[in-house]
C-alpha cells in the first residue's frame, strides 16, 4: 500500500504531534510519503523522525498541482491523505484528474481555524470548506469532531474516527516527587493529595472553575494541594483568584514545565476543565501515569473517561460538581488507585499509539476495499424518544455490523439529525416519500424493523405508511424483511385485508417476536413469506458495566446494592381509576418485602406523567427516575431490580434479557403474548386490575427471584431465538 500525505508544513501543536507520530510509525507498515508546501521546522523534524518528506514550495498552485500529479502517477500511489486547508485544496483539485480515493483528517473545527483573521477566514476558510465537500472520506480526531461533521451534512458512512495516540511502551523515568515539588514551589508532604492540571492559561481552559472547586474541596480536606502547569494570558487573573480565595499557601502556578513526566508523577489527581476540546494529550498522558481524572464533559473526552469507572465527568463550569469529585477522590487512596488503574488499562488498549496506527491502517483498508457496498434501508418508529424503539434500532445495527462492518445504512427517522449523531449512520425524515423511493432503487435490502408497526389501534395512517414501504421497496427490487416484529392488533376489516394482500405479495420473510403474532398472520391467511418465530431484537443488548451502574445509582442517591421494585407505567384508558390501586401495591411491596419503589419511564415525555400521578399518593420513600437515553445503562439499571412491574413491553423485554422476575400489566395483547412465550405467566389485564391480584403477582415474582435456574434458562431461550433474525438477513443477502 502506498499513501501520499499532503500538508502545508507550518502546523504546530496537536496536529503536528499527531501527523509526525502517525507517519513515523506508519512508515514501518506501509509506503508513506509526506509532501509539504513550505520548508520549515515541521518538515525538518519529520526528516529527523525518518519520514520520507518532499518539499514543493511556492505559491504557483497550477505548477505545484502538475508536479503532484506527475509524482502520484509515477510512484503509483493508492490513496491521497491530506491535512489542513492547503492539503485539502490540492487533494480536491487532484480528485478531478486522478481516479484514486482522497481522505482528509480534520484536526479541529475548520470554521474556527481563522478566527480573528477576517480576510484569511473569507479566503482560505472558504476554500477549505468548499474543498472538504469534494473529498471522498473524512477522519475526525475524536467522536466529537465526527459528530460535528455529521451535523454539517457529511455522509456518516464516509466518516471515520481516530484518536491521538500515546506510546505506552517505554518506561518513563523522572525525578523524585519531593524534589520536583520543591523546584516548582509547592509546599506538600507525603500526606498531601495533589490535584494537577497541565494546560495553556487561556479562557477556553476555564481554570478558574478548577480553582474555585479546589477551594471548596480544600475547606473540607486540608490535605489537598493544587498544582497548575502552563503559561498564558490568564496567569495574573488566576493568581488574583487564588489570593482572593485565600489558598495561596496550598496552590501553585508553576509556569511552563518541560518535564511533563515528572509533573504527572508528582500529582495524585489529574484535572481538565476546558469549555471545548477534541481529545487533548493531557488525558492520555495522565492515563499513562495511571492517574484518576476529573474532567469537564466536552468533546471526545467521554470516550476515555467513563463516568464513575475510569474517572469523573462534570458539566462545563460547574465548580460544585467538580469540588464533590475532588473531595471524594482525595478522601480515598483506594478509589484513586482503582480508577487510575482502570483508566490506564483502557487508554493502553484503545488510545495508545499502537491502537492509533492499527486504526489508521484499518481505515485505509476499508477505503481501498474493492468490495461492492451493500445498501440497507431500515424503517421503524425511530427518532420519537421511545427507549424501546431506539433500542431496537441499536440492536439491528449491531447484528448487521457483525455480518459485515461495511454495510451502508439509511434509516428512516422522525428526527434524522439525532439519529445520525447517535448511530453515525445516514438518516432521512420518515415521510420524505420521494427520497425514500430513490433510496429503495439503490438498495439491496429493506428492513421493516421491530416493534408493533403492523397495527391500527394507535393510528391507521401509520399502518398504511408501513404497508406502502413494503410495496415500494419490493417494486424497487429490494429484498423485504419484517424483522423481529409484532403483528396486530389490526381491528378494521379493511385494514386487515389490505395488510394481508400487501404482506402476502411483497414481503420475502418475516421474523416474529411472539406466538400471538404468528397466530395473527395465520388468521390473515398470510403464507407466502418465509415466517420464523424468533424474539425481540433488544434481548441481545448488553448491560453497562457494574461500575457504571453503581455510579448511576449513586448519582441518584441510591444504594447500588439496595432492594428495589421498578414500576413502569404509561397512560391508558381508565388509567386514573387505577392510580390508587397502583399506589397501594407499591406501598405493599415496600412494607412487606422491603422493596423501594422506583418509577421508571421508557418513553419519558409520556410515562413520567403517569408515574407522578401514582407517586403523589405515596407516603413511603420512593423515586421517580428521569429517562435514561443510554440503552446499556437503562438495561443495567433494570438488571438490579428485585422485581419489575411493567405496562411497557420493552420494560419487560429489557428486564427479561437480564433474568429479572417480571409482572406484566396487560393493556395490549403483545404484553401477555411475550410473557407467555417465555413461560412467565405473572400478568393481569389492565381493565380488571385490583390491589389483591397485583399484590399476589408481586409475591409470586419475588419467589422467583432466587430461582436462578428458571431465570437463566429463560434468558438463554430468548437469546437463542433472537439469532434467527440475523440468520434471516444472511439468507436474504445470499440471494443477491
Amino acid at each position: 500500500m502506498k499513501v501520499i500525505h499532503l500538508i502545508s508544513g507550518g502546523d504546530t501543536g496537536g496536529a503536528k504531534t499527531h501527523v509526525h507520530s502517525l507517519l513515523q510509525h506508519l512508515s514501518n507498515e506501509i509506503d508513506v510519503t509526506m509532501v509539504c508546501f513550505t520548508e520549515g521546522v515541521f518538515a525538518e523534524e519529520a526528516r529527523q523522525l525518518g519520514i520520507h518528506t518532499i518539499i514543493l514550495p511556492g505559491n504557483h498552485i497550477l505548477r505545484t498541482l502538475r508536479k503532484l500529479e506527475t509524482l502520484i502517477k509515477k510512484e503509483n500511489y493508492d490513496l491521497i491523505h491530506c491535512h489542513g486547508s492547503r492539503g485539502n485544496m490540492m487533494a480536491a483539485l487532484l480528485s478531478f484528474k486522478l481516479h484514486i480515493p482522497t481522505v482528509s483528517t480534520i484536526h479541529s473545527d475548520y470554521r474556527l481555524d481563522y478566527l480573528g483573521r477576517p480576510l484569511s477566514r473569507f479566503t482560505y476558510g472558504f476554500i477549505n470548506t468548499f474543498s472538504l465537500r469534494l473529498l471522498d472520506y473524512h477522519i475526525g480526531v475524536s467522536h466529537a469532531t465526527t459528530d460535528l461533521l455529521i451535523e454539517r451534512g457529511f455522509q456518516p458512512n464516509r466518516l471515520f474516527t481516530i484518536y491521538n495516540g500515546l506510546s505506552f511502551e517505554e518506561h518513563l523515568s523522572c525525578q523524585p516527587r519531593q524534589i520536583f515539588l520543591n523546584k516548582v514551589g509547592l509546599q506538600a508532604d507525603d500526606d498531601s493529595v495533589i490535584v494537577g492540571i497541565a494546560a495553556r492559561l487561556n479562557p477556553v481552559k476555564d481554570i478558574p472553575t478548577l480553582i474555585k472547586a479546589f477551594a471548596k474541596a480544600y475547606a473540607e480536606n486540608p490535605d489537598l494541594r493544587l498544582l497548575i502547569a502552563g503559561d498564558g494570558e490568564e496567569k495574573n487573573n488566576l493568581q488574583n483568584l487564588i489570593t482572593e480565595l485565600n489558598i495561596s499557601h496550598v496552590a501553585c502556578l508553576a509556569g511552563w514545565i518541560e518535564d511533563t513526566n515528572a509533573f504527572y508523577d508528582a500529582i495524585d489527581i489529574n484535572a481538565l476543565t476546558s469549555l471545548s476540546e477534541t481529545f487533548p494529550y493531557a488525558l492520555t498522558e495522565g492515563a499513562r501515569a495511571a492517574l484518576p481524572t476529573v474532567s469537564s464533559n466536552v468533546g471526545g473526552i467521554p470516550y476515555l473517561i467513563e463516568h464513575g469507572v475510569t474517572g469523573f465527568l462534570f458539566p462545563v463550569s460547574d465548580n460544585d460538581a467538580l469540588a464533590k469529585y475532588l473531595l471524594r477522590l482525595s478522601q480515598s487512596k483506594e478509589l484513586r488507585t482503582q480508577i487510575g488503574n482502570r483508566l490506564y488499562e483502557k487508554a493502553k488498549r484503545d488510545f495508545s499509539l499502537q491502537a492509533t496506527i492499527t486504526r489508521q491502517l484499518d481505515i485505509y483498508q476499508k477505503i481501498l476495499s474493492t468490495k461492492k457496498q451493500t445498501n440497507i434501508v431500515i424503517c421503524g418508529a425511530y427518532g420519537k424518544g421511545n427507549a424501546g424503539d431506539d433500542a431496537i434500532l441499536k440492536s439491528i445495527l449491531s447484528e448487521l455490523r457483525e455480518l459485515d462492518d461495511q454495510f451502508s445504512f439509511h434509516v428512516l427517522s422522525r428526527n434524522p439529525k439525532e439519529t445520525r449523531l447517535i448511530y453515525n449512520i445516514n438518516a432521512i425524515y420518515t415521510f420524505d416519500f420521494l427520497r425514500v423511493k430513490r433510496l429503495f432503487h439503490h438498495s439491496t435490502l429493506y428492513i421493516n424493523g421491530g416493534g408493533s408497526l403492523m397495527q391500527d389501534i394507535t393510528s391507521r395512517r401509520s399502518l398504511w405508511f408501513y404497508l406502502w414501504t413494503l410495496y415500494a421497496a419490493k417494486k424497487s427490487d429490494c429484498h423485504v424483511l419484517m424483522y423481529g416484529c409484532g403483528i396486530g392488533p389490526i381491528q378494521s376489516q379493511f385494514n386487515r385485508k389490505l395488510a394481508s394482500r400487501i404482506i402476502e405479495t411483497y414481503v420475502d420473510a418475516i421474523t416474529l417476536r411472539d406466538p400471538h403474532s404468528m397466530n395473527e398472520l395465520e388468521s390473515m391467511q398470510i403464507h407466502s413469506p418465509e415466517i420464523v418465530l424468533s424474539s425481540d431484537p433488544t434481548v441481545i443488548l448488553p448491560a453497562a458495566s457494574e461500575e457504571v451502574i453503581d455510579e448511576l445509582f449513586r448519582e441518584h442517591d441510591l444504594n447500588p446494592q439496595g432492594d428495589y421494585i421498578a414500576i413502569i407505567l404509561r397512560p391508558w384508558e381508565l388509567f386514573d381509576e387505577k392510580v390508587p390501586t397502583l399506589a397501594r401495591s407499591a406501598t405493599y411491596a415496600y412494607e412487606k418485602h422491603g422493596l423501594l419503589p422506583i418509577f421508571f419511564p421508557i418513553e419519558p415525555d409520556i410515562d413520567i406523567k403517569a408515574a407522578k400521578k401514582v407517586s403523589q399518593l405515596l407516603d413511603i420513600p420512593h423515586v421517580v427516575m428521569p429517562g435514561i437515553k443510554d440503552t446499556s445503562k437503562l438495561i443495567g439499571f433494570l438488571s438490579r431490580m428485585s422485581v419489575v412491574v411493567s405496562m411497557r413491553l420493552h420494560g419487560l423485554i429489557f428486564s427479561a434479557g437480564q433474568g429479572v422476575p417480571l409482572v406484566g400489566i396487560v393493556y395490549d395483547p403483545k404484553v401477555s403474548s411475550f410473557l407467555s412465550y417465555i413461560n412467565q405467566n405473572l400478568f393481569i389485564d389492565f381493565s380488571i386490575l385490583t390491589e389483591p391480584a397485583l399484590n399476589e403477582l408481586i409475591d409470586a415474582a419475588i419467589s422467583h427471584h432466587n430461582d436462578q435456574t428458571f431465570l437463566s434458562e429463560r434468558v438463554k431461550t430468548l437469546r437463542e431465538a433472537e439469532l434467527k433474525n440475523q440468520t434471516m438477513v444472511k439468507k436474504l443477502l445470499s440471494l443477491s
